[in-house]
């Protein structure tokens, strides 16, 4: 039903679940093959102009090159590696056994971590199953103790206790040519990072922070110039993934000519509880007492994304005493004078009708708080009901889940590095 509500604010319409089940119903009667079929754009179309067809053979045409082609895009399932079990990673094995389908997508085979403690393997399930911020997990997650292993919706997951990538053989365990995601931000250079690469079993290896070192930070959507020998990349920041889907299509349209990014984020993990030692300035004093003015390399990683941004955009950021779903204040110059509602039209129409919808979110109501987006799977949301225009000038608030829509993110780019894309149905232009 919130999908639908989203349909009706982009669009303009009134889409309801009735039209919505005639396409699911048409779709189904269908042998499609391995794809992202949008229901809610061939509703919509549908609504718009129905080109004097029944919705049955509006909906065959829409998918029409699909048809009969039932199969895999992967020959094999594509074997996974969580290096660390912290928020994200956690965040992102929700995902992966959402994902899993037939078992022919990514599928997670080890989670390593540090024991902690005796009953380590217990506490991590139980943090498994629930979570202050996002809710219980939607499934369950069963301990077998004397194996290390978790088995959650029926996947079996081996939990390797290690202090460092060097110690693991990962073919021990039956896994090959793996993708491992490290989420810990331990190692950032081609030296640390590289260490995962020597280890028997694991041929790519994801970063889920900046990269440093020479090695490419990819925002997905963006910049996926990745080649087949890339065998270390880096996913960008929660931040950058938020602000770049929407700066690349305003500066493609408007022309950036310079602006400020203001993140007001909310705290992390790294902060303290009550005021002690940071080595990091004003990070030392309690995250849920204070706003902390802090630094942030999102602009700087703006213009390694997009390098036609190069030096045109500041940035600094604002840590706030919420635990989740962070705030981007976009100030920016463009080459041109624009109206407010040139602007926004512009943004919706992106939302809706691109290739980055799934990055770039939309809403038109004036009452949404930050709560109102977690769990939101987008890279960032625009506020439209927030927008400042002035001249050439703007002011755009883009809402961002910094853990749950950068984890969709990761999970986006993961599937890109091993080479499973889906091919997005209808292929509608965006004027439709």
């Amino acid at each position: 039903m919130n999908a639908h509500r989203f349909v009706r604010e982009t669009e303009n319409n009134e889409l309801s679940e009735f039209e919505t089940y005639q396409v699911i119903t048409s779709l189904s009667e269908l042998e499609l093959g391995p794809a992202e079929v949008d229901v809610g754009i061939i509703a919509a179309a549908f609504l718009f102009d129905d080109k004097g067809q029944k919705i049955e053979d509006f909906v065959r045409n829409s998918v029409e090159d699909l048809i009969g082609k039932k199969g895999s895009i992967l020959e094999v399932a594509q074997d996974v590696v969580l290096y660390g079990f912290g928020r994200i990673g956690r965040l992102l094995t929700r995902m992966l056994i959402e994902d899993s389908g037939g078992g022919d997508n990514l599928r997670l085979r080890a989670i390593v971590v540090r024991k902690a403690v005796e009953d380590d393997l217990i506490k991590r399930a139980n943090l498994m199953r629930t979570d202050s911020v996002h809710g219980p997990f939607k499934g369950t997650v069963r301990v077998i103790e004397d194996e290390d292993k978790l088995i959650i919706n029926g996947n079996e997951i081996k939990i390797i206790y290690a202090n460092s990538p060097s110690d693991i053989d990962y073919t021990k365990y039956g896994i090959d040519k793996a993708l491992l995601i490290d989420n810990t931000g331990v190692w950032r250079d081609k030296a640390g990072l590289g260490t995962h690469l020597n280890c028997k079993g694991i041929s790519k290896v994801l970063l889920t922070a900046p990269a440093k070192d020479g090695i490419k930070n990819i925002v997905h959507g963006i910049n996926n110039n990745i080649m087949e020998n890339d065998e270390l990349l880096g996913a960008a920041s929660c931040t950058t993934n938020a602000i770049v889907p929407t700066l690349k299509v305003l500066n493609d349209e408007f022309d950036i000519q310079s602006g400020h990014i203001e993140s007001v984020h909310s705290y992390t993990n790294d902060q303290n509880l009550i005021d002690n030692f940071h080595k990091k300035v004003r990070r030392g004093r309690s995250a849920a007492l204070n706003m902390v003015i802090t630094e942030t390399g999102a602009g700087k990683a703006v213009g390694q994304v997009l390098p036609e941004l190069q030096g045109k955009l500041t940035a600094n950021a604002v840590r706030v005493p919420t635990p989740n779903v962070s705030l981007a204040i976009i100030n920016l110059r463009f080459a041109k004078d624009i109206t407010l509602e040139e602007l926004n039209d512009f943004l919706r129409q992106k939302a809706f009708h691109s290739d980055l919808k799934e990055q770039i979110g939309f809403t038109n109501s004036p009452e949404v708080v930050s709560t109102d987006f977690v769990g939101d799977r987008h890279a960032g949301i625009i506020d439209s009901a927030a927008t400042i225009v002035n001249g050439n000038k703007c002011v755009l608030y883009v809402w961002y889940d910094n853990e749950f829509g950068y984890t969709a993110q990761l999970l986006g780019l993961a599937k890109e590095m091993v080479g499973l894309t889906y091919q997005r149905y209808p292929n509608f232009s965006e004027s439709t």
